[in-house]
């Protein structure tokens, strides 16, 4: 704790000192005093967050003191990025996930997926690793993992006790099954939970955090829907799952996995018995997803080639005043008014439940400091614009014009990567989208060709405990060990930035449009 202390410590010493120097110096050639001061309040919290100086959120309230004092932007401009529709977006798609989480539909759903692909031990990782994918497009990454983590460690101990009762042809003991094959589902579970959230503009911050900077700093164009991120990240996940699951199954497992016996297909049925019928509440909550991701996708009208399908909002005298934030608060409103079951309510954990969801759990489960972290981005990049701050860091970036671009969008999406092994994937994405934009405005080429391939990277760091809670819950199962995850997740940052910048440049085309 002293440790951590200390380092906080020197941390805000260093971004203390680094901002009073900025202000001391002559402004740099070409940047106003105003700009002058925003690079000094960018670095400060460039250095808070990266370093962790203090909290994420509070760094990202310093725009509100900071801002008016240096004469960068009013308070009354300020406030409102703390306002920004896709941080509703963001609330509404948590309260849905909350209610999935609270009635249990989010496992139920998960072993049914289970279930569906096989239980054979190559089939049952694919088949967690498809169920916690998933569920990352739609609940955090974190709560993902940590639900199907005593399932998962379940499994693996039955399969393993079966495999020394039935004598397997390989010699292996019991506790090397147990932990060859708990290796690998245990790397798929982190690497599926941070894939399957890119899927979807909720799954993850960094997607969030992508659509509000770009809908702030350039304005007059198209916004980035619902529908629009997942043509381009499903492919993602779609490609990406298969062949982290081959490559764990083949080349990280110590064991070779087709000769052991299974033993979890009674886990799954015993879990599922566990899980009783499905209830009112259930269905409640499935049908209110459905409805949440039908709207979602529906929203605008959809080139279908030869014709296009209408959206739904097109129904309403002003259809432009509608936007996902709308659906999202809509359906998490909805599951605050829906009865359980009438006056008779139904019992969940030894207490009396009348509504679908309550107040007290989304006040007790909401990240508000992420809600509040996605503010001070948005706040930092209206500094930016307001300040010319972007035109100067774009006048610095013209020399990548002149490289390929295949080449520029690889080098973002390994320097993102590796840049998030150790930071905030969150805090990495706020910090430098806003430049990206500028250094693509700067090459003559389009934003999202350099915005989005540093937003899904941000989610792609596989080899260390700390890049992402998925990699440390996994950790903490005692079978997977810092230099295991190293060497199969080097090949995956790789293979993950290779991966995006393909389809980035194959498909972002259609965003531009």
């Amino acid at each position: 704790m002293a440790t951590s202390f200390k380092k906080q410590i020197l941390v805000l010493l260093t971004g203390v000192a680094v901002f009073n120097l900025i202000l001391l110096l002559p402004p740099p050639e070409g940047l106003s005093e105003t700009g002058q001061r925003m690079l000094a309040v960018t670095l400060l919290m460039a250095i808070l967050w990266i370093g962790e100086g203090t909290s994420l959120a509070v760094t990202a309230l310093l725009p509100l003191v900071l801002f008016p004092l240096f004469g960068i932007l009013p308070s009354k401009l300020v406030a409102l990025n703390y306002s920004n529709h896709l941080i509703f977006l963001f609330l509404g798609g948590f309260m849905i996930a909350m209610a999935m989480e609270k009635w249990n539909f989010h496992k139920r759903l998960a072993l049914w997926i289970i279930s569906l692909v096989g239980t054979e031990p190559q089939r049952i990782i694919l088949g967690f690793m498809v169920a916690t994918a998933f569920l990352s497009m739609w609940i955090s990454n974190t709560a993902s993992t940590m639900m199907m983590l005593p399932v998962a460690m379940a499994v693996v101990r039955q399969i393993a006790l079966d495999a020394s009762l039935n004598g397997e042809k390989n010699t292996v003991t019991r506790e090397t099954i147990e932990k060859g094959l708990g290796l690998v589902l245990m790397l798929g579970l982190a690497y599926s939970a941070s894939i399957g959230g890119v899927g979807t503009l909720i799954g993850t911050a960094p997607n969030i955090v992508f659509a509000g900077l770009y809908k702030n700093m350039f304005p007059d164009n198209p916004e980035i829907s619902f529908f629009d991120w997942m043509v381009l990240a499903i492919p993602i996940v779609m490609v990406f799952i298969p062949l982290v699951w081959v490559y764990l199954c083949r080349f990280v497992s110590p064991l070779p996995l087709k000769n052991i016996s299974a033993g979890s297909h009674e886990i799954i049925q015993r879990e599922l018995e566990d899980l009783g019928p499905i209830n009112r509440a259930e269905k409640i909550v499935a049908m209110v997803f459905c409805l949440t991701a039908f709207l979602w996708i529906f929203r605008q009208p959809i080139s279908m080639g030869v014709f296009t399908l209408p959206g739904w909002s097109g129904l309403f005298e002003q259809a432009k005043y509608l936007h996902d934030s709308t659906v999202a608060m809509a359906m998490g409103i909805l599951l605050c008014l829906i009865p359980v079951n009438g006056t008779q309510g139904m019992e969940l954990n030894g207490k009396r439940e009348w509504f679908i969801l309550d107040w007290q759990t989304v006040q007790s489960k909401t990240p508000w400091g992420i809600l509040i972290l996605f503010g001070g981005g948005f706040a930092l990049a209206s500094g930016f614009g307001a300040t010319g701050l972007d035109n100067w860091i774009g006048s610095k970036l013209t020399h990548l014009a002149g490289m390929p671009l295949w080449m520029v969008v690889l080098s973002i999406c390994l320097s993102v990567t590796f840049l998030t092994e150790l930071t905030s994937n969150t805090a990495t994405t706020t910090m430098i989208l806003p430049i990206l934009a500028m250094a693509a405005v700067a090459a003559s080429v389009h934003p999202l060709l350099f915005m989005i391939p540093a937003t899904l990277s941000a989610s792609f760091a596989f080899m260390l405990p700390v890049a992402t809670p998925p990699n440390a819950i996994v950790f903490g199962s005692g079978w997977v060990s810092i230099p295991k995850m190293s060497r199969a997740g080097l090949f995956l940052n790789l293979l993950g930035a290779s991966i995006v910048t393909g389809v980035v440049l194959f498909l972002v085309g259609r965003l531009m449009a």
